[in-house]
C-alpha cells in the first residue's frame, strides 16, 4: 500500500552571511518489504523516481526501493529556515527475517536526517551540515571553516504519517 510521511524541521537564530539552505537529500528509516528488514536507512533524493535502501550487513546489500520525494517546500526568513518534506513509499506487512519483529509503516522508531549547505564568505568555500532526530537539543550548527554559529535546531524534526 502507498503511504506518505510528512517531515518538518526548523532552524532559528540564523547567521546572515553564510546563506544556509536545505539540500535535496533526505535519509529516513523505513521497514523495507524488499529485503524484509526493519529500520533500514533509506536515502531519498528530490527528483529521483526511487530511493535507496541500506539493506543489511549480511545478505541483502543496498538496493533500490519503491519510494520518492513527493514534495519539498522550504521557507526562509531573517530569523528562520524551515522545511517540509513529503515522502511517498510502498509498504507491505512482513516479519523481519533476522530478528522476527513485525514491520510497521513508518517503522516503530522513525529517524530522519536532513542535509544543509552553505558558503563561508571568510574561507570562500562551501560547507555542509545536517540535523537529525537523535541529536541532543538545542543543536548548534556551526561553520566548519570559521566556527561561526549558523543556526540553532531547538526541536527534533517532526515525523507524521499522512496516509
Amino acid at each position: 500500500m502507498l503511504r506518505t510521511a510528512e517531515i518538518t524541521a526548523e532552524l532559528t537564530g540564523l547567521e546572515d552571511s553564510h546563506k544556509l539552505y536545505w539540500r535535496s537529500q533526505v535519509e529516513f528509516s523505513l521497514d523495507c518489504f524488499i529485503c524484509e528488514r526493519i529500520g533500514r536507512t533509506t536515502v531519498f533524493e528530490r527528483g529521483a523516481e526511487q530511493a535507496l535502501c541500506s539493506g543489511s550487513r549480511s545478505g541483502f546489500k543496498r538496493h533500490h526501493t519503491a519510494a520518492r520525494v513527493a514534495g519539498f517546500d522550504t521557507t526562509s526568513g531573517r530569523e528562520r529556515l524551515a522545511v517540509r518534506v513529503l515522502l511517498d513509499f510502498w509498504w507491505a506487512p512482513f516479519t523481519d527475517t533476522r530478528v522476527g519483529h513485525k514491520a510497521a509503516a513508518p517503522t516503530s522508531h522513525p529517524w530522519v536526517r536532513l542535509q544543509l549547505a552553505y558558503h563561508c564568505p571568510d574561507a570562500k568555500e562551501s560547507g555542509t551540515g545536517s540535523i537529525q532526530t537523535n541529536l541532543v537539543r538545542p543543536y548548534r550548527l556551526t561553520c566548519k571553516h570559521c566556527d561561526r554559529l549558523l543556526g540553532v535546531d531547538q526541536e527534533a524534526p517532526a515525523v507524521r504519517l499522512l496516509g
